[in-house]
């Protein structure tokens, strides 16, 4: 039982103190105080100055990519005319399309750089996800307890106005009635004008219970207009669906709803949490496509990536600028809460401040502001009761008219003590001031934290993307242009079966000097019907007769296409002795 009991307490958070304790700067560089006044210039100064460091960043970033665009450009057309022939040499010692040497290792490094800084991007994204969700749990968590407070102050208003309607109806209609059956006898008549004055005053004291009281729809629970003699107790519909009214233009009401704010609230999340999603979603894209820009060279692809790089950077320092002074600020707010509240015009306008500290702090030792007005109010109804119960008992012998229009004073009287029972335990502190800690344990735990994952995702994001801005600049510049492309095409082209080496080794060979012609027949001068054929150098014959194709190199030999058949090599060496025009047609012709 005292566990169920017990006041639940706020504790503002550690990361509340630590953002809480920064050193606060106006715009002439002079400490100033960390209250929380929203209203205040001075204090908007401060979140200025604090947010001026992302943008002091953005253009740290800028200058820092600004230099390696000028070190790509610049530099590394000197470097291209003095290398050239170093590049000539790793062109000869790579093998296919790979590269080695000095610029081998210089793209691998820019390369690698790239996916370091895609990596980091993708994990800052990871953590931006994370961010947002905390916060929108926050917020909801925020808006259901403003809308469960916000239920409870329309209860309590609606149950009064309920209360009050149905006493003015027992005093205008069956109490008149009964005063003027009961005109010939005294004592009757007495207990009746009792029964008036004590109804008027319960709606006086009724009247001066104030929580700010706002207007609210009739459709909140049963019509306080009530017809006839006929009042049932308040059934109001839950904090879902219960209406508020939010003033034109969107202006604050006066005095504060918990209502209107959860509304606004509910709106201005959701575009919050949408531009976060919409910002996660440009930075995955932007990554995915240059991780598949890299893996396919396609320079096109990199130089739109590295456009939408530079949109995304000024995006993630300028919401980085937004997130830190909605940091600080919350966490002001959230060391101290109550002084804030108690002291805020906004909402103590129609509120005393006694009755506000009571429903904030709900301390035990403190009584209810309304403790005494309840007490007067349940005793006039006793007294109304005992006097409709001594008119019960004596009067109706003597009128049996006057019994209608007792019951229905009794069934009013019954109504109106339900109703009273539910507001006191309304006015009650524990009820409101669990929905006061639970919006300030959304708004000051898990929105705090989402914010600040939210703020080390935008620095995180803000650092990949100046990484790869820094870096897709050399990767995409050491890709092979399409004229290099093509040209190697073309080479391919030529002859499928011959290796990207074969057909590199062919081309130093041909400029050292022209080799022998395929047919050197000693004494022929017939021309081969396949001038295409490459050259092959005359064989060695050995001891046993046969050619010595096996001491010659296979470059040496210029070995024929991978179609001729063994048989064929032999029959052609075999009438190498004997050159004989219609024997080597033949040999082909096979």
């Amino acid at each position: 039982m005292a566990a169920m009991t017990t006041v639940p307490s706020y504790t503002p958070s550690l990361w509340v103190r630590v953002c809480h304790a920064l050193p606060r700067l106006d715009l002439t560089m002079q400490m100033k105080d960390n209250v929380f006044v929203p209203d205040s210039w001075e204090y908007q100064q401060t979140l200025l100055v604090l947010s001026s460091l992302s943008a002091i960043a953005l253009v740290i970033s800028l200058l820092v990519v600004l230099s390696f665009l000028i070190h790509y450009c610049c530099c590394h057309r000197g470097d291209r005319s003095e290398g050239s022939e170093e590049e000539e040499e790793d062109e000869d010692a790579s093998t296919g399309h790979g590269y080695s040497g000095k610029k081998g290792r210089g793209i691998c490094c820019v390369t690698w750089m790239a996916v370091a800084a895609v990596t980091l991007c993708c994990v800052a994204i990871g953590i931006g996800f994370y961010g947002n969700s905390e916060a929108n749990d926050g917020m909801y968590q925020l808006t259901s307890s403003l809308l469960t407070a916000n239920y409870t102050l329309a209860s309590i208003d609606l149950l009064i106005s309920d209360t009050i309607a149905g006493l003015q109806l027992s005093i205008s209609g069956p109490l008149t009635t009964m005063e003027e059956l009961f005109t010939g006898s005294k004592p009757f008549l007495v207990s009746t004008r009792n029964c008036r004055r004590l109804s008027d005053n319960v709606v006086n004291l009724l009247s001066s219970i104030s929580l700010a009281r706002f207007s609210v729809d009739t459709g909140l629970g049963n019509d306080s207009r009530i017809s006839g003699a006929s009042i049932i107790p308040l059934t109001p519909v839950p904090p879902s669906v219960a209406p508020t009214v939010v003033p034109a233009g969107g202006l604050m009401p006066n005095p504060f709803s918990p209502g209107w704010a959860a509304n606004t609230l509910m709106v201005n999340e959701d575009y919050r949490w949408l531009s976060y999603v919409l910002l996660l979603l440009l930075d995955l894209i932007v990554c995915l496509f240059i991780l598949l820009g890299l893996a396919k060279q396609a320079r096109w692809l990199l130089i739109l990536m590295t456009v939408l790089a530079w949109l995304a950077l000024f995006l993630s320092w300028g919401s980085l600028g937004l997130e830190t002074a909605t940091v600080v600020a919350l966490s002001d707010f959230c060391s101290d809460p109550n002084t804030f509240v108690l002291n805020s015009t906004h909402f103590n306008s129609g509120t005393s401040s006694d009755v506000l500290d009571y429903y904030l702090t709900c301390s035990r030792r403190m009584n209810s502001p309304f403790q005494q007005l309840l007490t007067q109010s349940q005793r006039a109804l006793s007294n109304i009761h005992t006097h409709l119960s001594s008119l019960e008992r004596n009067a109706l012998t003597q009128f049996p008219k006057a019994e209608k229009s007792l019951r229905e004073v009794q069934q009013i009287l019954n109504s109106t003590e339900g109703n009273f029972h539910q507001l006191v335990a309304l006015l009650n502190c524990r009820g409101l001031n669990k929905d006061y800690i639970d919006s300030l344990k959304g708004l000051c735990y898990d929105g705090m934290e989402g914010l600040l994952y939210l703020s080390l995702y935008s620095f995180l994001s803000a650092l990949a993307f100046t990484a790869i801005l820094c870096s897709l600049p050399g990767a995409w510049r050491s890709f092979p242009s399409e004229s290099e492309e093509y040209e190697d095409s073309d080479s391919e082209s030529e002859d499928p079966f011959t290796s990207h080496q074969a057909r590199r080794q062919t081309a130093s060979g041909s400029q050292r000097g022209a080799m022998a012609p395929f047919y050197n027949y000693p004494g022929a001068g017939w021309t081969p019907p396949f001038s295409s054929a490459p050259p092959l150098p005359t064989p060695n014959v050995s001891s046993n007769g046969n050619p010595g194709y096996e001491s010659l190199p296979l470059t040496d030999r210029q070995s024929p296409p991978p179609s001729y058949s063994p048989s064929m090599l032999t029959g052609y060496g075999g009438s190498q002795s004997h050159p004989n025009p219609a024997h080597s047609r033949n040999l082909y012709s096979r």
